[in-house]
């Protein structure tokens, strides 16, 4: 299992997506405050669709809350266009812990400088700024979740259930 991290974000419809992400991956989402929005926002709802039930969401209102409580144990990867690493070099364990910042600004300087061994970047042209949140998550995900074999989830060649 993957946990999810946001830290600050400010676009409901963005988080919605991640929960969706996290819903259809097995992927534990952990939100840090604050947010630049409401929790009960009626667009981070409609964004999650119907599958808000089978996400497990866990609130913080520090990121050294979410440190404090899970490292050292386990593996940080801090996605951000400041990075040298390509997220598919990264070789990402069970249990790891995905972190993105909020969409202005992404994560914090001295936060990336702490941890930059563990810092990671998607590749796109010079021209591009960043990515959507949303899809960033998606890619970071699926990428994990390759190296670890697509674990508890129906892949090529096997048909769904309905």
């Amino acid at each position: 299992m993957l946990n999810i991290v946001l830290v600050e974000p400010e676009i409901p419809q963005n988080t919605g997506n991640v929960a969706r992400t996290c819903a259809a991956t097995g992927s534990r989402l952990h939100l840090v405050r604050p947010f630049g929005f409401e929790i009960t926002d009626k667009h981070l709802k409609r964004a999650g669709l119907d599958y808000w039930h089978l996400v497990d969401i866990f609130y913080y209102d520090s990121f050294r809350e979410v440190l404090d409580k899970f490292s050292p144990s386990h593996n940080f990867w801090f996605f951000s266009t400041k990075a040298a690493k390509i997220y598919s070099d990264a070789r990402y364990r069970d249990g790891d812990f995905l972190v993105f910042g909020k969409e202005t600004k992404g994560l914090d300087e001295k936060l990336l400088a702490a941890h930059y061994e563990n810092c990671v970047r998607l590749p796109m042209t010079d021209e591009s700024r960043s990515l959507n949140l949303g899809n960033s998550v998606c890619a970071g995900v699926y990428e994990a979740l390759r190296q670890l074999s697509f674990p508890d989830l129906k892949c090529a060649g096997e048909i769904p259930q309905k």
